[in-house]
């Protein structure tokens, strides 16, 4: 049996005053709040954000999930930072987290020990840096995180059902990480240790600030500028708001990205490109620092933490996403050009998570935002070099593009093989139209039969999304024929091996272009299937995404021709019983909307 590992309190970044003496500081350079409990895995952004600046060498402390009701005492208790506040909503964006697509209230929050609501106020990051700002007004405040990052440009929110301006409007901060903040905040300290205000940082690649005069807008001398439709023109026309959005989408997935200027308030919001990539070099590093994988201790006795025991056996082995699907915000995030680890990396991550407590040698997850695109980049990366698609596999898959999955079904291999481990479950999904590429169709069919073979923990996740080419069209999604093409070769490699597994497919209910008929039309398939349907969801539109955009506009931004859109709670409601055929208890109802709708037809074929 192996050692488990035994930590010290000062495993853990401080998050008391106690605990700051403990690591014998007697005072914080950075004081880094966060709407999560704080989990020290490099899963929970918060944790990776605050060891970067660790090793960067700066005393750094974490405030999670502070008290906004009260005296601000949690604001208070730490004291001044010498250098910034850095402030972050956390692994969500604190709406969605905190309601569904019906608007209505969760009772859960995963990301709180026992799952317990109300630890974050709505527009955590708004709420939050106005706090300090009002508390602390001559100490900078940093926003970063994926709610500030989906909110860097005027977005719709959809719980308010209005326009905003960019996020540094309302939080009132001073700079703005969008992305994966890993470099962003490497050069941002780099330049405050050498004695560089804040406020004169302005030309940092991935960061977004607010000028008041045009002619001071710094810039490196490579970037050319767009300026896109101003805020207030986006409030009185939807389609100017549209107009803007193919822009920020290409520029966020561009290898030469251009400088976005937007006029808001008789202010300039200025977003710099976003930089490079990240090597294997550079990654496996981030991925080296001494975090514990675990919560800290003083969530001992207040219950699991759901979002960490969903993933504290699981190792991320690429970051990124270049399928471009239009609901996603995975691209807007983190990019859609692909970073992933070595081997050598993940593999000593694994032998980590052998050694933690209660672990029995199931590892339920080896993957990123898409199971099977680790390593995968251009053949000729010049071709990227001026590549403007939003995907990289949709309409069609990149001629230029590499699909092997070769090196990824040798990482399989070695994780299974490794000592300690019994299984190694691929929990994430996967992108199965990519195993069909003809370039490469010989390893990815070997592929195919590794992962269900060997990786499947009885339920293999993917995500058609819907069965209409129409709608898929707008998803940026693959033909729904694919999907029959995966479930005969899925069936064949589970009767070949003698397996009796079940493949789950994801669908989306009152997505941008979806009608009646077509929700219809995939009740019919899903029956034809056999499919109970488990994994569905409603659309909810969520910041800088394309299908947002179009709900709220009306309009597509690459198009601007007009797009039909489910929007009132009766027509989704419509839409998403159709999943549920097969219940006697809305049957009525499905039968009064195929009728109401002129689908008589429908009816027997979903008796």
């Amino acid at each position: 049996m192996q050692n488990k590992p035994k930590y010290n309190i000062t495993d853990w970044l401080p998050t008391t005053q106690k605990e700051v003496k403990l690591h014998n500081w007697d005072n914080l350079d950075v004081i880094l709040f966060s709407g999560d409990a704080y989990v020290d895995h490099p899963s929970f952004g918060p944790a990776f954000i605050g060891r970067i600046i660790q090793n960067l060498g700066l005393r750094i402390a974490i405030v999670p999930q502070p008290n906004w009701q009260d005296d601000l005492r949690d604001f208070k208790k730490l004291g001044k930072p010498n250098l910034f506040f850095a402030v972050t909503s956390g692994c969500m964006d604190s709406m969605v987290n905190h309601y569904t697509a019906a608007k209505r209230l969760r009772s859960n929050d995963a990301y709180t020990p026992g799952g317990k609501a109300g630890f974050r106020p709505d527009y955590a990051t708004v709420v939050y840096s106005n706090i300090l700002k009002k508390l602390f007004p001559e100490i900078p405040v940093v926003i970063g995180g994926i709610e500030a990052s989906l909110r860097r440009v005027t977005h719709y929110d959809y719980w308010s059902n209005k326009l905003k301006p960019s996020v540094l409007i309302d939080s009132k901060a001073d700079l703005l990480v969008y992305g994966m903040g890993e470099k962003p905040i490497a050069d941002i300290v780099r330049l405050m240790k050498k004695g560089v205000p804040l406020n004169s940082i302005k030309n940092v690649p991935q960061t977004a600030v607010i000028v008041s005069d045009k002619n001071k807008i710094q810039k490196q001398k490579k970037w050319e500028q767009i300026e896109i439709n101003f805020h207030e023109a986006c409030l009185t026309d939807k389609r100017k708001f549209a107009e803007n959005f193919r822009h920020i989408e290409e520029e966020s997935n561009k290898v030469n990205a251009r400088q976005i200027i937007q006029k808001v308030h008789n202010k300039h919001l200025v977003i710099n490109p976003p930089y490079p990539v990240m090597d294997e070099k550079e990654i496996d590093a981030t991925y080296a620092l001494p975090f514990t994988r675990l919560p800290h201790p003083k969530y001992n006795k207040k219950g699991a933490i759901p979002a960490f025991e969903m993933i504290k056996f699981s190792v991320n082995s690429h970051r990124g996403c270049f399928g471009g699907c239009s609901f996603c915000t995975i691209s807007a995030h983190q990019g859609k050009f692909i970073a992933s680890r070595s081997e050598e990396s993940i593999l000593k991550e694994v032998m980590q998570i052998e050694k933690m407590p209660d672990f029995k040698g199931y590892i339920s997850d080896i993957g990123g935002p898409s199971a099977n695109m680790y390593k995968m980049k251009g053949v000729d990366l010049a071709v990227c070099d001026v590549c403007v698609r939003p995907s990289c596999i949709y309409p069609k898959i990149c001629k230029n593009l590499n699909t092997n999955h070769e090196q990824l079904t040798d990482l399989y291999r070695k994780v299974r093989n490794s000592k300690g481990i019994k299984k190694a479950f691929i929990g994430s999904g996967i992108r199965y139209d990519m195993v069909f590429d003809e370039k490469n169709e010989i390893h990815n069919l070997q592929y195919a039969e590794e992962l269900i073979r060997y990786h499947v923990s009885g339920r293999l996740k993917v995500a058609p999304e819907h069965c209409s080419d129409e709608v898929l069209h707008i998803m940026r999604k693959p033909s729904f024929k694919l999907f029959y093409r995966f479930k005969a070769l899925f069936d064949r490699i589970n009767t070949k091996h003698n397996l009796n597994q079940q493949l789950i497919p994801y669908f989306i209910s009152s997505h941008p272009g979806s009608k009646v008929k077509n929700m219809a039309d995939l009740a019919i398939e899903s029956k034809k299937l056999g499919f109970h349907l488990e994994q569905v969801q409603d659309f909810t539109p969520t910041p800088m995404t394309v299908a947002t955009v179009i709900y709220y506009s009306g309009y597509h931004p690459y198009t601007l021709k007009k797009v039909y859109t489910p929007v009132s709670e009766k027509d989704k409601t419509s839409q998403r019983n159709f999943f549920f055929w097969y219940k006697k208890e809305i049957r009525n109802e499905i039968v009064n909307t195929l009728k109401r709708n002129g689908l008589v037809d429908y009816i027997k074929k979903l008796q």
